[in-house]
């Protein structure tokens, strides 16, 4: 791939901590380095520029410590204050089970575990089964954390509160529907314009698995705008997952996820598994909808015609080598713009109302 990030070697999944921080963009990743399967979690480590090339660094976390002994290091965030960079993620192990503990680099290089990790310990929910990816923002001077949960096959979004980004303080559930299945995962709540957005991803085989919704949030609840019907997707293909947010120094929204699906079989001789989608800005349109189109620095990699894209008779569809990956009615042909790379293509509808991810090898 030229311009979609994806290690040298082993499993990827879930971006973490996505961050400008020192200069450069960070974008960590659930990674197991030993093989391209799902294993102890580490968080591999890149850095770019430009958002467009990126350069693999070294391993950021290993899980070396008795409250990682058991899944590793799981997904989580990062955010800057005072000049250091702090890394948030879900430490898994035998006897605790998911817990949430941080780490911190001055350097963007070196990454040290706080002494006191975990820093919460018990999900208040009363089982640590299901209890991960925290997602850890500014509000107002002080800092609020969004953390997937689940209990009794309800998916739930549970709320926490710090002054310092050491002791937290429960808030209280802003999200709980047993449609979500057994456990929402790595949720994302942030103020876009006027709004706030609240994003996370299903475990469950809903129609689209990453949902979002938008309203209002006081530091305590999400009010949402539609209480009817609240949540609606923009991705509907079948490679996107996980995906993660973070603001760029000059203000954009930007968005990246993983490029991949728990259902496909990585097949025999392979090295490397995953990537991560083309880094995507949100914002609403004329029409104040939701929508996310590659960002500045790749737009100029759009096109629109591809040779594996067609939209005729009331179909679109995405062929490659034969093998049809998408098909699917619409009433109006859509307006496509088509992002390729190696064994990748995107597509972006209707001025980015709707997107379509395929990785296609």
């Amino acid at each position: 791939m030229y311009w979609h990030f994806k290690n040298k070697t082993g499993w990827m999944n879930d971006p973490n901590g996505l961050v400008w921080f020192k200069g450069k963009y960070h974008a960590f990743f659930q990674h197991y380095p030993y093989a391209p399967r799902w294993g102890q979690m580490h968080w591999g480590h890149a850095v770019s520029t430009d958002l467009l090339h990126w350069e693999e660094k070294d391993i950021a976390l290993f899980p070396d410590r008795e409250y990682e002994n058991s899944g590793g290091c799981f997904s989580g965030s990062a955010i800057v204050k005072d000049g250091r960079l702090y890394l948030f993620y879900t430490s898994v192990s035998e006897e605790l089970g998911q817990t949430q503990s941080m780490a911190y680099s001055d350097d963007g290089e070196v990454f040290i575990k706080y002494e006191g990790n975990p820093i919460i310990k018990e999900s208040p929910l009363g089982d640590n089964t299901d209890f991960r990816d925290p997602k850890v923002f500014e509000y107002e001077g002080s800092y609020r954390m969004v953390v997937g949960a689940g209990i009794h096959n309800i998916g739930k979004i549970l709320l926490f509160k710090s002054d310092d980004l050491f002791k937290w303080e429960y808030v209280g559930e802003i999200l709980s529907d047993a449609v979500f299945g057994s456990c929402i995962e790595c949720p994302d709540l942030f103020l876009l314009e006027d709004k706030f957005v609240l994003m996370f991803s299903s475990i469950k085989s809903l129609p689209h698995r990453v949902c979002f919704a938008t309203g209002d949030f006081n530091g305590e609840k999400f009010i949402f705008d539609n209480e009817e019907e609240p949540f609606f997707p923009i991705e509907t293909g079948p490679d996107f997952y996980a995906p993660q947010t973070f603001e760029a120094p000059d203000g954009r929204r930007i968005l990246i996820a993983w490029m991949y699906n728990w259902s496909r079989n990585t097949g025999s001789g392979r090295t490397q598994v995953g990537a991560f989608t083309i880094p995507r800005q949100l914002e609403f349109n004329i029409k104040d909808q939701l929508v996310m189109f590659p960002v500045e620095e790749a737009c100029g990699l759009l096109k629109d015609e591809s040779r594996f894209v067609t939209a005729e008779n009331g179909r679109l569809k995405v062929i490659f080598e034969g093998k049809t990956i998408i098909d699917r009615p619409y009433r109006d042909e859509p307006d496509i713009m088509v992002l390729e790379d190696v064994g990748v293509v995107e597509l972006f509808l209707n001025g980015g109302t709707e997107t379509i991810t395929t990785y296609i090898c």
